[in-house]
């Protein structure tokens, strides 16, 4: 296919990528302020990840290592990765590219927890990503998906 996943780098041009996308807010625009604020132009310690068709952004996801201490999900307790903001423009949907980020992500070898979108749970079963046993001090209202790695399973409440 020739694509490849790369880190966003946090800059202008890929914040004005942003626009295009649905789950546009909160985030992004502290990103944009911080950049009006000066803030080092091309800082490469973004979270976001993404897939350029040409020199256009199609898809993109943010992953964000969550530390051990605070892992409710899996067993043994360990560093894991919240994947948010997965999101492919319509015209570019369905060909793999969401599947392409997911995959990536996977490649860190760490576990995986996301908050899936509504009509979105065929695309993470297909991912081998599984329900939780709900808990409600836990999930609060969320209704998080999961991925194991090899080794992992899910903690006993």
């Amino acid at each position: 296919m020739g694509v490849k996943v790369e880190k966003l780098k946090v800059n202008f041009k890929t914040l004005e990528e942003f626009k295009k996308f649905k789950e546009y807010g909160i985030q992004e625009l502290s990103m944009l302020d911080d950049l009006g604020a000066k803030m080092v132009e091309d800082d490469s310690d973004s979270p976001f990840y993404g897939i350029y068709f040409g020199d256009k952004l199609v898809a993109r996801m943010s992953l964000y290592q969550i530390d051990a201490k605070f892992d409710r999900y899996f067993y043994p307790p360990q560093d894991y990765l919240e994947l948010w903001k997965l999101e492919v423009l319509p015209d570019y949907q369905d060909k793999g590219y969401g599947k392409q980020l997911v995959e990536f992500a996977k490649t860190f070898g760490l576990p995986i927890k996301t908050n899936p979108r509504v009509k979105s749970s065929g695309f993470w079963e297909k991912m081998e990503f599984a329900n939780v046993d709900y808990d409600m001090e836990r999930d609060r209202g969320e209704n998080p998906l999961v991925w194991y790695p090899e080794g992992v399973e899910a903690q006993q409440h």
